[in-house]
C-alpha cells in the first residue's frame, strides 16, 4: 500500500511536530456495538465521564455501520470526550425495528411461509430482503450533519470519510469531507476518492449489507451509481486514514477470534444458515491485520534509509493499534438470538441460523439490548486490558489511574 499525505489536511491547525490521531472503524452490521463499548471505556481512561477534555481524534474514518458510528462521533466532535459517551447512549437505545423491518403480508403472525413469500416478493422487487427506511429516520434524528462542518472549521477535526462499494461500476470509493474541502486527487485501481459533505445518503450506502438491505444511489463522477456495503472489495481499510494524514491511527475491527481447535466446528453437513454466516464473513472479510502488517515493513523500510533519501520518498511512518473482540460474537449472538422480533427469528429459524455456527448470520442483524450489551460490555472489557498501552499509544500518561 502506498502511504502517502495527497491532501494539506491535517497541518494548518496543529502544534508543529505533533501527530494526527486517526480512527477506523470496520463494518459488521449489529456487530459494531462492540465499538461504542470500547470507546466509552477509552473515553474514561483519557479523563471521565464529565471531562471536557477534547476530542481525541483529528481523522475519523468508517466502513458500513462503522460508518454510522465514525459520522455520529464526527457529529460529537465539539462536545469533546463527551461524544465517546454518547455513541455508548445511541447503542443502548437501538432496536431492531428502529433499523430494518421484514415485509408484511395479512398472514404474517399465522405462517411462516406468509413471511417467506414476503421476503420472496421484496428481494425481487427491491433486490433486498428488508425494507431499511427505519434506519434512515433513526440516522436522522440521531445525528447533527451540520456539526461536522463545525467541527472541521473549528480545527476539531481535520476530516471524516466513509466507504461504499459501486454494484455499477465495481469501484471502491471513499467520500471525504474534509476541513479544506479541497479536491482528494487519490486513485488506485478499483478504488477511488472524491470530496463530498457526508449525508445520510452515504451512510446508508456504506452500510447496504448485500441481499439483506436495499442499494442506495449517490452521485459520483458526474453520474448517479448504485451502491451497496463498503466492506465488499475493500481491501486496505487503513488507507484512508493514511491519505488524509493520520500520523497515529486506532483501528477497531469486530470480526471473529480465530479457532482453537477442530472441535469448535459443527459435525455434520451446514445449515443454509451456516452457509449464509459464511457467506456474510467473507463480505465482513478483515483485511485489516494484513494492512497493518504492509504498514508495519514500510515503516521498517523508511527507518533504515537515510534522513535525506526518507525525505526524497513519497512515504512516511504511521504508527497503528489495533482492537479486536476477544470473544466470539457468533456465541454471543447464540446466547441472544431468541430476542429478536418474532416475524424475524422465524425466518432465521427456518435457516438453521439461531444455532451454532449458523448464528454467524444472525450476529450481523441482531439490535437488540440484550447482545448489545454483551458487545459493548466485551468492548470495554477488551479496552481495560490494554488501557496502559492505549493511553501511550494516544499520547497520555500510562501511570494515571484506571477509572
Amino acid at each position: 500500500m502506498q502511504i502517502e499525505n495527497l491532501t494539506t489536511t491535517g497541518t494548518a491547525y496543529r502544534t508543529p511536530g505533533s501527530p494526527l490521531n486517526g480512527l477506523v472503524l470496520m463494518g459488521g452490521g449489529a456487530r459494531t456495538a462492540y465499538q461504542a463499548g470500547a470507546l466509552e471505556a477509552i473515553g474514561r481512561l483519557l479523563g471521565g465521564r464529565a471531562s471536557t477534555r477534547p476530542f481525541p481524534f483529528q481523522v475519523l474514518t468508517g466502513t458500513s455501520a462503522g460508518a454510522l458510528n465514525a459520522t455520529f462521533l464526527a457529529s460529537k466532535a465539539m462536545e469533546g470526550l463527551v461524544g465517546l459517551d454518547d455513541l455508548a447512549h445511541f447503542w443502548t437505545q437501538i432496536r431492531t425495528e428502529a433499523v430494518y423491518r421484514l415485509p408484511q403480508t395479512p398472514l404474517d403472525k399465522f405462517s411462516r411461509w406468509a413471511t417467506a413469500v414476503g421476503l420472496l416478493r421484496s428481494a425481487r422487487a427491491h433486490a433486498a430482503a428488508v425494507d431499511s427506511l427505519a434506519l434512515v429516520n433513526t440516522l436522522h434524528q440521531a445525528i447533527a450533519l451540520e456539526k461536522i462542518d463545525a467541527a472541521l472549521q473549528s480545527g476539531v477535526l481535520e476530516a471524516l470519510a466513509v466507504t461504499a462499494s459501486s454494484y455499477s461500476s465495481g469501484i471502491h470509493w471513499t467520500f471525504c469531507q474534509t476541513r479544506d474541502g479541497q479536491a482528494i486527487p487519490w486513485s488506485r485501481p478499483g478504488r477511488r476518492a472524491e470530496q463530498q459533505p457526508i449525508t445520510i445518503e452515504h451512510l446508508m450506502a456504506s452500510s447496504a449489507i448485500p441481499f439483506i438491505f436495499p442499494s442506495t444511489p449517490l452521485w459520483v463522477d458526474g453520474g448517479m451509481e448504485f451502491f451497496g456495503d463498503g466492506s465488499m472489495r475493500q481491501i486496505s481499510p487503513l488507507s484512508a486514514a493514511v491519505n488524509l494524514g493520520a500520523d497515529r491511527i486506532l483501528a477497531i475491527g469486530v470480526g471473529q477470534p480465530p479457532r482453537t481447535s477442530q472441535s469448535t466446528l459443527n459435525p455434520g453437513r451446514p445449515s443454509l444458515g451456516t452457509i449464509a454466516g459464511h457467506a456474510m464473513a467473507s463480505v465482513f472479510h478483515d483485511t485489516l491485520e494484513a494492512d497493518v502488517e504492509q504498514i508495519g515493513h514500510i515503516n521498517q523500510s523508511l527507518q533504515a534509509l537515510r534522513p535525506a533519501l526518507r525525505a526524497q520518498l513519497p512515504f512516511r511512518p504511521v504508527q497503528v493499534l489495533t482492537l479486536q473482540p476477544s470473544a466470539s460474537l457468533d456465541a454471543l449472538a447464540q446466547e441472544h438470538a431468541h430476542t429478536l422480533p418474532k416475524p424475524i427469528r422465524r425466518v432465521l429459524e427456518g435457516l438453521g441460523a439461531l444455532r451454532g455456527s449458523g448464528a454467524a448470520l444472525a450476529s450481523y442483524l441482531l439490535f437488540e439490548p440484550g447482545f448489545v450489551n454483551a458487545l459493548m460490555a466485551l468492548g470495554r472489557t477488551d479496552v481495560l486490558a490494554r488501557a496502559d498501552e492505549i493511553r501511550v499509544f494516544l499520547g497520555e500518561n500510562a501511570t494515571s489511574a484506571v477509572p
